[in-house]
């Protein structure tokens, strides 16, 4: 890191001729009013709604204005990438755009539907290694090899540019916000949307909060800024696959230590609950690394003041995680509950527990009637419910009254399938 040049804040009007620049391909995402969220935290919540972005995420933003910038010999070589999704699809459809061959190189594990959307755009995509890590290495190595121009996610300047176009684009479409709260992955997003907004902020005289979020699996940056440098964690799973960056970026870690206010980290049950929150009450789409933001406002770890903006970084989820996380969100919420009662192996047992949780009006989904579970007795029968319940409340009233019939009831972990 010695031999490389420091990281220069950009100027506002640098931000500015990214705008009219990514206006090429990228729209002006909708800031949209959340009744429910601005009730719970006591103040005025809005979403900026980057899932409904082009290609499904703000990714476009940055690669297009990296790659807009390149030179007639550079593009002809072509360009390289490594991406787990969003940035995929953000390269394939500024190379189309720009008439620049693309080659994406994703892990096995990536999305089916992110794999199919960047090739649709146009890109070959190459599959290789378990990980983004082995991934980005390929692709770093081939790039090499060919002289193609490889495009970072998030570690270049232009890069952070195009992406902070979202940080202008709220304050034009807010200008009296006071916070906003926004994901930090690698920190491209982050690190731009800051110090775009406190320019803009500055210039007008006004002062304003950022906010950015990690998913506490994955959040390399709450310890490098205590450490004042880049450090790398070790990356545990998380459904927010799509900020799972395990050390940050050089660029963008430089300009989030002297921007951005505050950085919280949120569970994998806060990032289900706000995703469901985001689908019943607002009627978005949003995958898990884009909705870490109102996950950290409606947890508390992130406190709204004044006008508050969260961005929704992105929505290409997956139907199948979103099945998961759905059922994972309502779990948590305590309005999806696995109830295990040992019952008398004898007739009217399985109608009398029905009975007593319709008379409690809650609503059984799913049963498993089993004689041979551990540590029943030769007369006794295990009974696995899953039933739907309207919260914490409901659900010890439906327990309250399984014992008041004399019954056993035992509350069991949900099953994530």
């Amino acid at each position: 890191m010695s031999n490389q040049p420091p990281v220069v804040v950009p100027a506002l009007s640098e931000f500015e001729k990214a705008l009219a620049n990514v206006r090429q391909v990228a729209i002006e995402t909708p800031v949209l009013h959340s009744h429910y969220l601005s009730k719970l935290v006591g103040q005025e919540v809005w979403l900026k709604c980057e899932n409904l972005q082009r290609t499904g995420a703000y990714k476009v933003r940055g690669a297009f204005n990296r790659m807009s910038k390149l030179s007639k010999e550079e593009k002809k070589k072509g360009v390289i990438a490594a991406s787990a999704g969003n940035h995929a699809q953000g390269v394939a459809l500024a190379a189309k755009k720009l008439g620049i061959k693309a080659t994406v190189y994703m892990p096995f594990g990536a999305s089916l539907p992110k794999v199919a959307a960047t090739r649709n755009y146009g890109a070959k995509v190459v599959l290789v290694g378990a990980t983004f890590a082995e991934a980005l290495k390929a692709a770093q190595e081939q790039a090499k090899e060919t002289g193609e121009i490889f495009i970072p996610p998030f570690d270049h300047i232009d890069v952070v540019l195009g992406q902070g176009t979202v940080g202008l684009e709220i304050m034009e479409q807010h200008p009296d916000v006071s916070t906003i709260v926004v994901a930090i992955g690698g920190g491209g997003l982050a690190a731009g949307v800051a110090v775009a907004a406190k320019l803009t902020a500055q210039a007008r005289g006004k002062k304003i909060r950022i906010i950015g979020v990690q998913a506490e699996n994955v959040a390399p940056y709450p310890v490098s800024i205590k450490a004042g440098k880049i450090t790398e964690v070790v990356a545990t799973p998380t459904i927010a696959d799509g900020i799972a960056v395990a050390k940050p970026g050089r660029v963008p870690f430089e300009l989030i230590k002297q921007h951005i206010d505050k950085v919280v980290t949120v569970s994998e049950n806060d990032i289900a609950q706000a995703i469901l929150v985001l689908l019943e009450r607002s009627k978005q789409v949003v995958e898990p690394a884009g909705a870490v933001a109102v996950a950290a406002l409606m947890s508390g770890k992130a406190k709204a003041k004044g006008k508050t903006i969260a961005i929704l970084s992105g929505g290409n989820m997956d139907p199948l995680l979103l099945q998961r996380v759905i059922r994972h969100g309502l779990s948590a919420s305590d309005r999806y509950t696995n109830f295990s009662v040992m019952l008398p192996d004898r007739p009217g047992q399985l109608a009398l527990t029905a009975e007593v949780i319709a008379g409690a009006h809650a609503n059984v989904v799913e049963v498993l009637h089993t004689r041979h579970g551990n540590g029943l007795q030769i007369s006794e029968v295990e009974l696995n419910l899953s039933v739907e319940t309207s919260g914490h409340e409901h659900r010890m009233e439906v327990v309250k009254a399984l014992e008041k019939a004399g019954l056993r009831p035992r509350l069991e972990k949900p099953r994530e399938d």
